[in-house]
This record gives C-alpha cells, structure tokens and sequence, in this order.
C-alpha cells in the first residue's frame, strides 16, 4: 500500500480547524461573527461541522483570519468526497450505475 494512497479513519472538517484557530487566537465566535458579517449561527454550525464551509465563507474567514481559502475549501472537498464514499446507500447507488454503464 502507498501511503499517499491512505484515506484517514475519519475525515477531517474544515470547521474543526478552524475552531482549533480560533480558540488558539482567543477570539469569541460571536465577535468573529460580527466581523464576517454572517450569523453567529451560521458560523458557529460551520465550526462544529454542521454545515459545510462554501467559497464566500472561505474568503471571509481568509479576510478576517487571514488563512488562505484555497486550502480550507480543499479540505472541504476532501471531507465531502470520503464522507460520500463512505456512505453504504450512495456505494451500493453508484455500483449498479456501473453495472449498467459498463453495458455501453
């Protein structure tokens, strides 16, 4: 097995990261909030990993954190693509697609 082929136990959620920096920099998520200008709710369920983190919300944090977006919306990508993959009902979908497009 290559080890840049290793899929990790459990995907990581951009959310958790950036939880992690923002209870290292002391910051209170209802001033980042405020700062953003998005909802502390809205804010709040992205760093627990209720809500996936998009494009705009990505250049916000890079503006206000200054964290570059790319990587974070590439986590993102991650996370959803092993989440999916993971998912028994989305595998066993996605087979008998396969089954029938091997046909053609």
């Amino acid at each position: 097995m290559i080890a840049n082929n290793l899929e990790p136990a459990y995907p990581t959620h951009p959310g958790e990261v950036l939880k992690d920096e923002v209870k290292y920099r002391g910051i209170s998520q209802r001033k980042l909030a405020s700062e953003m200008g998005v909802p502390y709710t809205q804010l709040n369920e992205v760093l627990n990993a209720k809500r996936p983190l998009n494009t705009e919300f990505a250049l916000l944090i890079e503006a206000v954190l200054d964290l570059p977006a790319e990587p974070l919306l590439k986590m993102q990508t991650r996370y959803n693509m092993l989440t999916v993959k993971r998912d028994k009902t989305f595998s066993k979908r996605l087979a008998k697609i396969r089954k029938i497009a091997a046909v053609f």
